[in-house]
């Protein structure tokens, strides 16, 4: 069938989603992804870290939204490949009852939705294959799945950055929000532009130029900027490394320049 998820898939180009499974120590890539995420990493020999501690950042938050804020329903857009703690896994454990919505629209991911879909006999896992900027057709199917009259985690990590501004990013944002009643979460992390960080410009230059889809870095202000109007949870948009990491010798982690924070809507 030439509409299949795997018929869609284009192994000609490397492709974020499947780089990212590759930095993190995943199978589902390809030759050409593995050459290009060497090669980001040659620009950049910290870039899989960032992979890591987005992953850990997620971790983290989702267990404080289930085990501080009660939240029993997420909706994470552009979740990627499968990899270690997805979100409803993390959610699962702390509450079994937990019920998840997956979205995203790379045929990779769609082909692997299974792994996705288990969940425990108490809760429910869901997956749309659709585009964040759908933004009704997401919240219509969404709605399927999770109560909407009660509280609900939008998660957006590492997403946000392929829509352009020419697509009104915040808007985008603002509208999942505008849906999602008093005591919902938004979670959401972003690859930054950062004078200490200046290979971190030119790995991303060289993304643009060979893969898909096309990246759109912002300032750290600028990805607070998808906070205004919440509740800004401490220590605010900082470092993912930095996001209450789980206890250290005491020193500080090292930054990277994926950043991200947790609101609460009031």
């Amino acid at each position: 069938m030439t509409d299949s998820p795997r018929a869609r898939i284009d192994t000609s180009q490397p492709h974020t989603a499947r780089i990212w499974n590759y930095w993190l120590g995943g199978g589902d890539n390809y030759e050409v992804d593995r050459a290009a995420g060497d090669q980001i990493r040659q620009l950049h020999p910290g870039i899989g870290e960032y992979a890591r501690e987005d992953r850990l950042f997620l971790g983290r938050a989702v267990r404080h939204l289930v085990t501080e804020a009660g939240i029993r329903q997420f909706l994470d857009i552009g979740t990627g490949l499968p990899s270690a703690d997805n979100t409803h896994e993390v959610a699962q454990r702390h509450a079994p009852d937990a019920r998840i919505v997956y979205v995203d629209n790379d045929p990779l991911v769609l082909a692997h939705a299974r792994a996705l879909l288990s969940s425990t006999p108490e809760g429910v896992t869901d997956y749309l294959d659709e585009d964040l900027r759908n933004v009704d057709a997401i919240l219509e199917h969404a709605a399927k799945t999770l109560d909407f009259t009660r509280p609900i985690g939008l998660m957006l990590l590492g997403v946000v950055i392929f829509v352009g501004d020419d697509a009104d990013p915040y808007g985008l944002v603002r509208r999942l929000l505008d849906a999602l009643p008093s005591g919902s979460h938004l979670v959401l992390s972003h690859t930054v532009t950062h004078p200490a960080m200046p290979d971190v410009d030119e790995a991303v230059r060289f993304w643009n130029e060979h893969g898909t889809p096309k990246l759109t870095q912002r300032s750290p202000e600028a990805v607070a900027r998808f906070f205004d109007g919440l509740e800004l949870l401490e220590p605010g948009v900082v470092s993912c490394s930095r996001w209450r990491p789980d206890a250290t010798d005491g020193a500080e982690p090292a930054e990277v320049a994926m950043f991200g924070g947790v609101g609460r809507k009031r």
